[in-house]
């Protein structure tokens, strides 16, 4: 399922650090957890036309989930598909946490800002995202319900959210094949009801490179028959 080609780009995100990247489409996007118990908050932006962003409701309804793993795709507003994830180690990414703001952070782990503590302050994952939007003109209005990759919440009997500790391993991939020229915007910053003690500087590397065709036996092509829609509108959409 994954792309098994040499990367073209490769990075490290450290913790608390936001990042951004237009990727064409027939690529793919592996995404690697350094060290365990990572967590990247993503959004996706159609970047010819940014109006067009990540729909979380319709991504979950038209595939019947309340979670996302490999076999599942990312839609737009559109109902056209951004990405399909080919490769999840961990089994569960989150779809309805949202990030973390800067007064729950600082009510967790206190306050600390760049201007005293540098690389070692504790940014919240709205402040980041809203940081990295702005480089293409885009603000608060923008900010639309994102995924939190490496990160599981799931719900007990009372239907609270219950936050799994130590999900994500060492080594644990994400891979996002990408189905149509996208704007990836992440951070680093840690899920919003992270319990632990100390600020989680988490780093996570990143590939990109070329994907391997999609053949008629695809995984997310055929999981259910939206997807079939979903990239009929994407060959529509990109037609020459």
């Amino acid at each position: 399922m994954s792309s098994t080609k040499e990367p073209i780009f490769t990075d490290t995100i450290p913790g608390a650090s936001h990042w951004s990247m237009v990727v064409p489409k027939g690529h793919t996007v592996k995404f690697t957890d350094v060290e365990g118990g990572a967590n990247l908050s993503v959004l996706f932006y159609n970047p010819k036309n940014l109006l067009e962003r990540y729909n979380a409701p319709d991504t979950l309804k038209c595939q019947h989930t309340f979670k996302l793993s490999t076999g599942n795709c990312l839609y737009s507003d559109m109902g056209r598909i951004f990405a399909s994830v080919v490769r999840d180690d961990t089994g569960w990414i989150d779809t309805v946490c949202g990030v973390s703001n800067k007064q729950k952070v600082a009510g967790k782990w206190g306050a600390r800002d760049y201007q005293n503590a540098r690389n070692l302050w504790m940014q919240n994952g709205y402040d980041a995202l809203l940081v990295e939007v702005a480089k293409y003109g885009l603000g608060k209005r923008d900010l639309a319900a994102n995924l939190n990759l490496f990160s599981k919440v799931a719900t007990d009997a009372e239907g609270n959210f219950i936050f799994s500790e130590g999900h994500s391993k060492a080594g644990d991939s994400i891979e996002l094949r990408v189905e149509m020229e996208t704007l990836i915007v992440l951070t680093s910053c840690p899920h919003p009801l992270n319990p632990a003690e100390e600020y989680p500087f988490k780093p996570v590397d990143i590939a990109v490179s070329k994907a391997e065709e999609m053949t008629a036996d695809d995984v997310c092509l055929n999981s259910c028959e939206e997807n079939g829609r979903g990239f009929e509108n994407n060959r529509r959409y990109l037609v020459a």
